[in-house]
């Protein structure tokens, strides 16, 4: 069932519609993620669910409420974690979270909740010290003490090194094993790939494509992504002739062709040809990534 509902959603800044008739659904106990070029209307969006922003147009319902009329259930049931979140930096993690469950009603005990995110030892730390990592699993944690059905986390491991990276990933993993139904505003797609069951991708205000991720690649012109340096350069007239989606020539030399099953067996035909040695020659199937770039490949142009 449906935890998240919007529908026809406007939004106008200036008499310019950032949201333009946005209409998606989550359903409970999914991660659901949204992803966009920059200034797409993403964050807007998320923040008309949270309540954050009154929108023009549309109707939205989170666990069957307005957010707007019914402010203090939604709040309840939904928490939030911000694309720009600070607290002040001489607060402590002990009083940021006993600050943040004073807030609800029926608060979760946040002291299970800083032992599954690894911040037991650091709860005397202020918030200036904690590391880039700390500081996110704090606001985690802040975003889940209210008891929510609904986690919003925009932007969560941006900033992040890899490593601090992965850690978030199993950690919005665990709360969504948890019972909680996670939306998750991103710009990696490796974090999409990974994470969500389904994908919105959102561009220009509307919604672009909708799917789950493997759905999403296989509508991809390109299903396969053949890459490697020739020790000759091939022409463009050498490559129009093959089927190919398209090519693309790196500063290290290295070609990058996308295509199909038919176009790796037409590449490697030419260079047999032409006889034509390669080195790095890499054969992959096409990524989330792939299919976001044709989905939005005016935001390059434009």
């Amino acid at each position: 069932m449906a935890i998240i509902e919007v529908s026809g959603l406007r939004k106008r800044y200036g008499g310019r519609p950032v949201v333009d008739g946005v209409t998606f659904s989550v359903d409970e106990g999914e991660i659901f993620g949204i992803l966009g070029p920059n200034g797409a209307g993403k964050t807007t969006t998320v923040e008309c669910v949270e309540g954050l922003r009154v929108p023009d147009e549309g109707q939205i319902r989170v666990g069957g409420l307005d957010p707007l009329a019914d402010r203090r259930e939604v709040t309840e049931l939904l928490g939030a974690q911000l694309q720009q979140s600070a607290l002040q930096p001489k607060i402590t993690v002990r009083e940021a979270l006993e600050l943040y469950a004073s807030f609800y009603r029926r608060p979760a005990a946040w002291q299970p909740l800083v032992e599954r995110l690894g911040l037991a030892e650091r709860l005397d730390v202020r918030f200036g010290k904690l590391s880039g990592g700390q500081q996110q699993r704090l606001f985690i944690a802040l975003a889940l003490i209210g008891n929510p059905r609904v986690v919003v986390l925009d932007e969560l491991t941006t900033g992040l090194d890899p490593h601090g990276r992965r850690e978030t990933w199993q950690l919005i993993e665990e709360v969504r094993d948890s019972g909680v139904t996670v939306l998750l505003v991103t710009h990696f797609m490796e974090e999409a790939q990974r994470l969500c069951d389904r994908v919105a991708v959102i561009d220009r205000g509307r919604v672009a494509a909708l799917d789950t991720p493997d759905g999403l690649i296989g509508r991809s012109a390109a299903s396969t992504v053949i890459s490697f340096v020739p020790s000759r350069p091939l022409s463009d007239d050498e490559l129009a002739g093959l089927p190919l989606v398209r090519w693309d020539r790196r500063k290290d030399d290295r070609l990058v062709i996308e295509g199909d099953d038919a176009s790796v067996n037409a590449v490697i035909a030419l260079l047999a040809r032409q006889r034509i040695t390669v080195r790095q020659l890499r054969v992959t199937d096409a990524t989330l990534d792939d299919a976001y770039l044709g989905l939005t490949a005016h935001a390059k142009e434009s």
